[in-house]
């Protein structure tokens, strides 16, 4: 497997927010989200065996949270499946960030799945989840929108509507983007969406999802990596 980094951190997203956690950044991707803020991971990383990536995590116990992320981490199914059944072996929680454009049916179901249904602020990549990938959802599972705009949040309103993600997924996570050249300041004048119109358009619609911020990009520098 070709790895960007693997470090030890705490979960800045999803209901796993502020936990411990170890990432496993896979290289490579094939979408170019307009506000991505992962394009270092596109190109490059270093090879791994899955022996070698099994004995650096275990490196930082007792840390048991891992969360498999890119890149698009499912580009390296081959290896990472067989990675992840070894680490359930071992009584890790897992968790995977995934843009959902690839099948997931294989991913095991003891794997927490955070799919990135991307928005029309997304650019070239909207458009391109699997409505398939749907089936594959369970309570444990979490569907994420990047949100830029208004457009935006009334796309994934109505996505989260027409597919009753509600009684597929766990949690509906709505996100605001942030800038792609954000200040060094920690605060939210670097969204690109203010997180409090968010929440107003949110409590008006009763729209059944989660506010989530970027907290690493509050405890950090928002450009920071390996955090």
């Amino acid at each position: 497997m070709h790895l960007i980094e693997l470090y030890k951190s705490v979960q800045g997203e999803s209901s796993f927010a502020g936990l411990p956690c170890i990432f496993v950044r896979l290289a490579g991707c094939n979408l170019r989200c307009a506000w991505c803020d992962s394009e270092y991971t596109f190109t490059g990383g270093k090879a791994f065996t899955l022996d070698e990536i099994e004995a650096q995590i275990k490196a930082l116990s007792p840390c048991t949270l891992i969360e498999f992320t890119g890149g698009e981490p499912m580009l390296q199914a081959k290896e990472l499946l067989p990675l992840m059944e070894r680490l359930l072996a071992e009584r890790y929680t897992l968790m995977i960030e995934t843009s959902g454009e690839r099948p997931l049916a294989d991913v095991p179901k003891a794997v927490h799945k955070i799919v990135d249904v991307k928005c029309p602020g997304a650019g070239a990549a909207a458009n391109t989840f699997r409505l398939e990938n749907l089936d594959t959802l369970t309570r444990n599972d979490e569907v994420k929108f990047v949100l830029s705009d208004r457009t935006d949040y009334e796309f994934a309103r109505d996505f989260i509507h027409q597919h009753a993600l509600e009684k597929r997924a766990g949690q509906i996570l709505l996100s605001p983007a942030f800038q792609k050249t954000p200040s060094p300041q920690r605060t939210a004048d670097n969204m690109a969406l203010d997180p409090r119109k968010l929440v107003e358009w949110m409590l008006a619609d009763g729209l059944p999802a989660r506010l989530s911020l970027q907290i690493h990009k509050f405890i950090w520098e928002p450009m920071k990596k390996g955090v």
